[in-house]
């Protein structure tokens, strides 16, 4: 009898280490809830991912060896800033001396510039600087993926930027956006409309939204509101309407709500073109009859004058497609609306746990800045790096190691194009600082993805970063006026 009993004990006892060892293997997510696994060998078992992150933190702070084009790079800045090597080499110097008081930029509180002679913001700071006499607002653009969807992030730069330099509105609007409903900075609604997406369609020619928007039925409609959540958004009194290709379409607008609509007949055209209302405006209804073949982009909410900053954000985007944004188009759209800084932020869509060598996203990303740069020329590129993301691994949320790898990747593309970088990852905090964000609800718990807490924060910093970096511009000028 004892004997069954003891045996019952044993089986019962390797029953339950069987079933706690099986925790270990349930998925680490049900839906978008993250599950904690149970592991009865942690403190025997080598945590080999977070030995890579120590290595590839290593790898990011030694020398960078990567080889560059330095005499292409140096005609390129002399012909940008309009300087000569001796200048360019003096403010080589000058720059240098900065980091070596202020210490290195591992931390994201500085950008890093790669252009020769330090001149990857001069046209970005000089229009700031003369924001006065531009007879149109400074225009900065974000291209991203779902990291900045709904505006997170890039809505606290925009007020950060306009309460410093003026300007209003919450600029570029598309014509429908799948993150529409969570965007708190516009409201939109539209009717009638198929999209096309640069991620799917390789037949029309695309510019900065990769998207473009083509009436499918005899009428249609779209419907934009200014959001109240920040001041500087509530009225502005500049609307754009963009589109670019119509045959007979007449457009209708009423505006705040009027019951009264303006009728215009948009002239016919092949080529993207804005149709301009100025009045102090916070709603815009349009509606357009004989709409089936009109194309059209969205609209644009600002002002004459300070900053506008236009989120143009698309979900599932590696940043890749760029390259094929069409070059005849973006020349267009830079002559109606001219850019003086670009911003690449894209990476989430790249790093994979499986992966750990980047070297061919870095090529491909050094093509789509040359080709951004050929497309905009009048405009700055500054290059963002990848934000901090976790994966589970014995019960705890650690920084994926392919993040780093990424990381230095999109340095050292940032590096072969001789622009400016931004180390998204050290200004979140670094190794697992996306558990810190989480912690603080900053960010979503698929440990991915940036909450408005977190985006305001990293606004602030990269507000900083700019800012800090814009007193090397002057002091450097200063020292230039001086000789």
């Amino acid at each position: 009898m004892e004997k069954n009993q003891l045996g019952r004990l044993l089986l019962l006892l390797l029953l339950t280490f069987v079933f706690c060892c099986l925790f270990f293997y349930m998925p680490g997510h049900v839906g978008s809830i993250p599950l904690k696994r149970v592991d009865m060998f942690s403190e025997l078992r080598t945590t080999s991912g977070i030995a890579a992150i120590d290595t590839l933190q290593e790898t990011w702070l030694e020398e960078d060896t990567v080889a560059v084009d330095s005499v292409a790079l140096q005609r390129a800045a002399a012909e940008k800033a309009g300087m000569d090597s001796l200048a360019l080499a003096v403010r080589d110097s000058l720059y240098k001396a900065l980091y070596a008081v202020e210490g290195s930029d591992s931390t994201g509180h500085r950008v890093e510039d790669y252009s020769v002679g330090h001149v990857g913001l001069t046209r970005f700071f000089t229009a700031i600087r003369n924001r006065m006499e531009l007879g149109r607002p400074v225009r900065v653009a974000f291209l991203g993926d779902s990291f900045i969807e709904g505006d997170i992030l890039v809505a606290d730069f925009r007020t950060e930027m306009q309460r410093r330099f003026g300007g209003r509105g919450v600029g570029f609007v598309p014509i429908a956006s799948a993150a529409a409903q969570y965007r708190p900075t516009v409201k939109t609604q539209s009717k009638g409309w198929t999209t096309w997406s640069m991620l799917t369609d390789h037949e029309h020619p695309y510019t900065l939204s990769c998207m473009t928007f083509e009436g499918d039925t005899s009428e249609a409609s779209f419907a934009v509101e200014a959001g109240k959540r920040y001041p500087e958004l509530d009225s502005v009194p500049c609307l754009h309407f963009i589109y670019e290709k119509n045959t007979h379409t007449e457009m209708l607008v009423s505006v705040n709500s009027t019951k009264d609509s303006l009728r215009v007949s948009l002239p016919p055209t092949d080529s993207i073109s804005q149709w301009t209302y100025r009045q102090a405006t916070h709603r815009a209804d349009f509606r357009f009859v004989r709409a089936k073949g009109f194309r059209a982009l969205g609209v644009v909410m600002e002002a004459d004058e300070g900053i506008t900053v236009d989120n143009y954000s698309m979900r599932g985007n590696s940043g890749a497609v760029l390259e094929r944004l069409d070059s005849a188009s973006c020349r267009t759209l830079n002559a109606l609306r001219p850019y003086d800084l670009i911003v690449l932020q894209y990476g989430l869509n790249v790093a994979n746990d499986s992966v750990m060598q980047y070297g061919w996203y870095a090529k491909r990303m050094e093509g789509v800045v040359q080709h951004v740069r050929k497309c905009f020329p009048s405009a700055d590129i500054l290059l963002m790096g990848v934000s901090d993301r976790s994966r589970q691994e014995n019960g705890a949320f650690y920084t994926m190691p392919s993040v780093l790898a990424l990381l230095h990747a999109q340095r050292q593309a940032a590096r072969r194009a001789g622009v400016v970088f931004w180390n998204t990852f050290g200004a979140m905090g670094g190794k697992n600082s996306m558990v810190s964000y989480v912690e603080k609800n900053w960010a979503s718990k698929d440990y991915t993805h940036l909450g408005f807490g977190g985006g305001r924060e990293l606004a602030r910093i990269l507000t900083e970063a700019l800012l800090e970096e814009m007193k090397f511009y002057e002091e450097a000028d200063a020292h230039e006026t001086k000789k």
